[in-house]
């Protein structure tokens, strides 16, 4: 089977033929394609798109990288001809295996953007023999296409959260997914972690689309919620157990850490030291070490451990299969701890308050969308972001 018969099945050009095919070998192993207008096609003029008489030809040929098969370079040889349109002037034509100035055929930039998605866009370059930019270019094609033509109807519910992408001052990434039960996708990307970056994708998502959302998954920053409640009001806003627990976390490390000052200061045993783990972690999910070493910590009447033990009673509150005695159970929970005098975790307490109705939602929804969806998908975003560390921007 020639070269020609399987370029004719597999990339076959109206109004163009394949002539013969030239092998080199000189400092690379590579065949030359040529191609040649068809008898009577007339020329498309590159900008308005429609046919026009022939003005000119050009005094020397281009040449297109196509994709390399047995091992050789195969580069597509076609010299480009003028066209003299009515309405645009004197124009280069179109060709139909290329776009614009790109020196790439099309199926060939598809193919490099394919295994983009595989490997890192220098080992794709490494292994294609071929340029990072170009490789950046197919990919960019890739994005844009889709981007285009990607389908927008009957998203009922959101995820919206932010990513941690590189160091610096503006370093936070705001992401927008769809969560509806049976598809997850990633909808948005935009720098910073700003008011105006998610009211911008409400404003490309557009204001019929934004009044058929019937969920909204956020955490507790007051501009996302201002946002949401502007743009999407008729939704139900969740708050997302996972930034909950994420703040009481955080909250019980700050009792640890003062108090692991407060006993070397005082000149007692450091029994907190390395604890970390132990307390952040489910007590389901700890080592038989880390158990028996919680164990001892919990009969030390430590603030640290009172701290603890009203993290882990609050977990009871995800286990309510109705919100009202759910808000009970909040309510009581937010007193006991009030009551504690550990202003990390009364500073919770405060909080959970003043978002209270918002938490509340959590359970007349968690049975419809899938609320763990967001972080499975913020970790997918920050591994993405992790194979890409030292590449250009």
């Amino acid at each position: 089977m020639q070269v020609k018969t399987i370029l004719n099945f597999v990339e076959p050009h109206h109004g163009f033929v394949y002539g013969k095919a030239t092998w080199h070998n000189e400092q690379q192993s590579r065949i030359d394609i040529e191609i040649r207008p068809r008898k009577c096609s007339r020329a498309i003029c590159s900008g308005c798109g429609k046919a026009g008489s022939g003005y000119d030809t050009m005094p020397t040929p281009r040449e297109w990288k196509y994709i390399p098969l047995w091992g050789f370079f195969i580069y597509f040889v076609y010299t480009m001809r003028r066209v003299n349109c009515p309405d645009c002037g004197i124009k280069v034509k179109v060709v139909p295996w290329a776009s614009g100035k790109n020196h790439l055929v099309t199926t060939y930039a598809w193919f490099l953007a394919s295994w983009a998605k595989r490997m890192s866009w220098k080992d794709v370059s490494r292994s294609f023999h071929i340029s990072w930019e170009s490789v950046f270019r197919s990919v960019k094609m890739a994005v844009t296409w889709g981007l285009a033509h990607r389908d927008l109807e009957g998203i009922t519910a959101i995820g919206i959260d932010e990513i941690a992408w590189r160091k610096g001052k503006d370093k936070f990434m705001t992401l927008v997914y769809q969560i509806d039960s049976g598809r997850k996708r990633l909808l948005f990307t935009g720098e910073n972690r700003t008011k105006a970056t998610l009211e911008k994708f409400f404003t490309e998502f557009g204001k019929e689309r934004c009044a058929l959302l019937r969920f909204v998954c956020t955490d507790m920053w007051k501009p996302y919620l201002a946002v949401v409640a502007q743009h999407a009001r008729q939704a139900l806003n969740i708050l997302d157990r996972f930034h909950i627990m994420k703040h009481m976390n955080e909250a019980l490390d700050k009792v640890r850490i003062e108090e692991v000052k407060t006993l070397k200061k005082e000149g007692k045993e450091p029994v907190l030291t390395g604890s970390r783990w132990r307390l952040v972690k489910r007590p389901e999910n700890l080592t038989e070490k880390q158990e028996v070493k919680l164990r001892e910590l919990i009969k030390i009447n430590l603030t640290t451990m009172r701290a603890y033990l009203l993290k882990e009673d609050f977990q009871f509150f995800w286990d309510y299969k109705n919100a009202k005695r759910a808000n009970d159970f909040l309510d009581s929970w937010c007193k006991r701890t009030m009551q504690s005098r550990i202003e990390p975790m009364k500073k919770i307490a405060k909080m959970l308050r003043s978002h209270q109705e918002l938490i509340l939602n959590w359970f007349h929804v968690k049975d419809q969308i899938s609320l763990g969806a967001v972080e499975g998908l913020n970790n997918k975003a920050k591994t993405t972001s992790k194979r890409a560390y030292g590449f250009k921007k």
